[in-house]
């Protein structure tokens, strides 16, 4: 062969078709979906957990709501005041030397102290 015949059978294609995927093309492939098929249970727990931590901040936040409120029943439970009217409206306690009085409606049953 010449040295021109040796550069012709250089740039002449192939004599059958040309493969359109190739090794390394389905390699590359197999590759990212292994790595796909890898990330998905991370990304499932991730979003799992970050569910119950928005769950777990709204406990929170309901908590502590429900602590400012038993916090202002203790703070009046401590004044002497309400403890005295609770105990005459509710109980029905009076002072010593005082007359109580209980009025009874004309028909049907008495309502409950609203206590």
């Amino acid at each position: 062969m010449t040295g021109t015949a040796v550069r012709e059978a250089v740039k002449a294609p192939p004599a059958g078709p040309r493969p359109r995927v190739t090794g390394r093309a389905v390699l590359l492939v197999g590759v990212v979906i292994a790595l796909l098929v890898a990330a998905v249970n991370p990304v499932r727990t991730l979003l799992a957990q970050q569910d119950r931590i928005a769950d777990l901040e709204e406990t929170v936040r309901e908590l502590e709501d429900e602590n400012a409120r038993l916090g202002d029943r203790i703070e009046q439970l401590r004044d002497p005041g309400f403890l005295e009217r609770v105990a005459r409206e509710c109980l029905g306690m009076v002072r010593p030397g005082e007359i109580p009085f209980v009025l009874l409606p004309e028909e049907g049953e008495p309502e409950p102290l609203p206590c």
